[in-house]
């Protein structure tokens, strides 16, 4: 009989433990964010430690690096998840009406969540919907009128939502002077084909100066100096609707649970190869910030390749105990995440006032970032942990 893994509770646990794993890696930016910098300055020489700056701070352009992989990682999951959530609340007897309003209301609390959390500490509200908790909610409720609609409907609706980005940048005219978009001494800008794909040279650029002036603004919106768009969340749908045929496939007694976990991986290789053929034959670039067609390959066949191995070690073959500290993480995602963006300041500031200012310089001024950082992560774990404990939740 092929039984599908999961929990008791209905949950999959690798699911929970790849959740707890981003959001663990996540945590590691706060509240020093550029420690990687820092640490990198201090040990030029050491090639391990180069690696690991390289691999914890956002690439600057084209290309792709670990931290790269956090926010299409999140994405991915939300597809994974509501394949798991809504056929729970069909079984317990919810229609599609009500269903429907639920995705409803949880898009519009995801998106005023996370313009909520990007206005901490401005003089108003600070709007803009590029970050991953807003770019969840404002693709929420199409990915849900494509849930239970099939595999061929969804791969189909992603393949389309791809290529149709792809041909918008592609057929859109290049701006001939983009010195007013972009930093000064901007340095990686492509010439050819690629220079659709440049900072600020795109159409989501062009729907922001319009869309994002239009709510009160400290200043006028002129570009984002990284080159993130509004309408990022369009591949970045891709991407979750990946996470949606695979949560559903998981969920599908057809196929015994070792196969599942290999077809899952032939999948995550064939994305990725589709992704570097496509940039080195000059047909996309791999571009995180501006989420092109070939990143969303690229990061979706890690994200199927990183589902496929834990799903095999912890739902197949049972290889559970390492996974208790890392899943009451996930199992409290949007606390942590909320936690994130409010509370590392006031900790690592708590924690200089009782042990002093340079509590974690005992390894050196290069790795001071990097400990703050890991005793601020410290602390949200065991809140974590509390919360985990306590049977405390926070969902929307």
């Amino acid at each position: 009989m092929n039984e599908e893994p999961t929990r008791a509770d209905g949950r999959l646990l690798s699911l929970d433990t790849y959740r707890g794993l981003v959001l663990l890696l996540l945590c590691l930016e706060a509240p020093n964010w550029d420690w990687h910098h820092k640490l990198a300055h201090a040990y030029p020489e050491n090639g391990f430690v180069q690696w690991i700056a390289h691999h914890t701070g956002h690439i600057e352009w084209a290309g792709c690096v670990l931290w790269d992989l956090i926010q299409p990682s999140f994405m991915f999951m939300v597809g994974v998840s509501m394949a798991y959530s809504y056929g729970k609340r069909r079984a317990l007897g919810h229609r599609f009406g009500k269903m429907f309003g639920h995705a409803l209301v949880r898009a519009l609390a995801l998106i005023l969540l996370g313009v909520f959390l990007r206005s901490n500490g401005a003089d108003q509200t600070y709007w803009t919907f590029e970050d991953v908790i807003t770019q969840i909610g404002l693709g929420y409720v199409f990915l849900f009128l494509l849930w239970d609609r099939g595999l061929l409907v969804q791969i189909s609706a992603a393949a389309g939502l791809l290529i149709a980005w792809w041909a918008w940048f592609a057929l859109s005219a290049v701006p001939a002077d983009l010195s007013s978009v972009q930093p000064p001494g901007w340095a990686h800008n492509a010439s050819g084909f690629f220079s659709h794909w440049n900072l600020n040279a795109d159409p989501g650029h062009g729907f922001d100066t319009w869309f994002l002036n239009l709510f009160p603004r400290e200043e006028p919106f002129r570009f984002h100096p990284e080159g993130y768009n509004t309408l990022n969340f369009i591949p970045s749908l891709a991407l979750m609707i990946f996470g949606l045929a695979a949560g559903e496939f998981l969920r599908d007694a057809d196929f015994p649970p070792a196969q599942k976990a290999l077809i899952l991986a032939l999948v995550g290789i064939a994305s990725l190869l589709d992704a570097l053929l496509c940039d080195w034959l000059g047909i996309c670039p791999i571009i995180k910030k501006t989420w092109t067609s070939a990143f969303t390959s690229f990061s979706g066949g890690w994200c199927l390749l990183i589902l496929a191995g834990l799903y095999y070690l912890i739902d197949v073959r049972r290889i559970r105990r390492w996974t208790y500290p890392i899943v009451l993480v996930g199992m409290n995602s949007i606390a942590l995440y909320v936690m994130l963006w409010l509370i590392p300041g006031w900790i690592n500031a708590t924690l200089m006032t009782h042990l002093g200012e340079h509590y974690a310089g005992f390894l050196g001024e290069g790795f001071e970032p990097l400990l703050q950082n890991l005793a601020t992560m410290s602390v949200l774990w065991l809140i974590c942990w509390w919360m985990f404990r306590n049977k405390i939740f926070l969902r929307l």
